[in-house]
């Protein structure tokens, strides 16, 4: 295993991190007497696993279900002071709510403290504002720090550039959770604030998020040679110097081998990955043109500004790498999500774009007599039943 000073917390990080929710047996809370004995047995056998490979970091929320309560049950095999645990709280209107949810976490865990602990989804205005204000959820956390239920704070954001630099602004943290990988470089200037602020970097989902890569389209595989996609992404996220972490979601033991056969390119990760990179940009370019591939994301408005409250940003990003890589199941996958999942994943899909004339809005982007066509074609491409996120369903 490979290591990362994880920002200003000054923690040895291991570069691959155990992600736990899928370790859980249901979304909402049981009674042990519930959870299946071999349901548990194979998290014990996940976390066993882990640890076996220097993987040392496991990462949890109070909204995983049970997972944190299998979590705590499998970490007793662990030496406490050798391992690094993470939850993750929702910010509430109510900071006494958020303080009797991580009581909750830290119960099921059955620990006297976490080394991390991030507020969970500061995805829009609001959630800042519950988080940032006076006597809010990051000051209700601050009291759990001062008490040493808590070693380091911060945040986990399915957010763009805009809404993390605006948390950065609003408040001082430790650490930040966020996306970004080959299929989403669109929070690269977050990053690059969030590594002159010395704060450890750890990228949420790069699997599945990133492009469903453990079932990846035969196009990338071929593209990706002689590494797998998966592999690709890892060198990817990791040879950013500000990047401490990837977050991969064990759902059995052996759901880490791919990604710790990635780190043999650990020390050339920035050459091979550029390698790739270029290669899957030259494909896109090929396929959609290279004025399309540079710059059809300029002046593309923020679905509030939208009619319809269309996210149109997002329907281009996973229409280009289903068009250009192939990577339509994943496409259909998050496109399908748009309407369903709160502000985890906001905005609509093109169902309706013939209801509404987006001249005005678009008027900022080259593309702008051929987005609405483009628009249709996604829909066309990619809608199929509607999807609620993992935690709602």
């Amino acid at each position: 295993m490979k290591y990362r000073r994880f920002g200003r917390t000054g923690l040895e990080m291991p570069v691959i991190t155990c992600g736990c929710m899928r370790f859980q047996y249901k979304w909402e809370d049981v009674g042990w007497s519930q959870i299946p004995p071999e349901n548990q047995a194979n998290v014990e056998r996940i976390v066993a696993r882990a640890f076996e490979l220097g993987i040392t970091h496991f990462e949890t929320a109070r909204g995983y279900g049970t997972s944190e309560l299998q979590l705590g049950r499998a970490l007793k095999q662990l030496p406490r002071n050798k391992i690094i645990i993470q939850t993750k709280v929702a910010p509430k209107p109510d900071p006494e709510e958020f303080l009797q949810l991580f009581e909750k976490s830290l119960k099921n865990l059955d620990l006297e403290y976490v080394d991390l602990l991030a507020l969970h989804g500061i995805n829009n205005k609001e959630t800042l504002e519950w988080a940032v204000r006076k006597g809010g959820c990051l000051d209700a956390a601050r009291k759990l720090q001062r008490d040493g239920k808590v070693r380091f704070i911060g945040f986990a954001t399915h957010g763009y550039s805009d809404i993390i630099l605006e948390t950065l602004q609003a408040a001082d943290f430790d650490y930040v959770n966020l996306h970004w990988y080959y299929v989403n470089q669109f929070t690269w200037t977050a990053i690059e604030e969030v590594g002159r602020r010395n704060m450890g970097v750890l990228i949420i989902s790069p699997n599945d998020k990133g492009g469903k890569l453990y079932s990846p389209p035969r196009k990338l595989v071929e593209l990706c040679h002689p590494l797998t996609p998966m592999q690709f992404n890892d060198l990817f996220c990791l040879a950013a110097p500000q990047v401490h972490t990837l977050s991969i979601g064990a759902a059995k033991p052996e759901d880490f081998d791919e990604h710790i056969q990635a780190l043999q390119y650990y020390d050339r990760a920035t050459v091979i990955a550029q390698e790739i990179a270029q290669r899957l940009d030259k494909e896109l370019e090929r396929v959609l043109g290279s004025d399309w591939v540079r710059s059809w994301h300029e002046g593309i408005p923020s679905f509030e500004s939208v009619p319809g409250q269309i996210n149109v940003f997002e329907i281009l990003r996973l229409w280009t790498y289903a068009k250009g890589l192939g990577m339509v199941e994943w496409a259909k996958t998050r496109y399908n999500l748009l309407g369903q999942g709160g502000h985890w994943f906001p905005g609509k899909n093109a169902a309706e774009i013939e209801s509404y004339n987006l001249k005005e809005c678009l008027k900022h982007n080259k593309f702008a007599d051929q987005i609405p066509t483009i628009l249709k074609e996604a829909h066309a491409l990619l809608a199929d039943s509607p999807v609620k996120r993992l935690s709602s369903a």
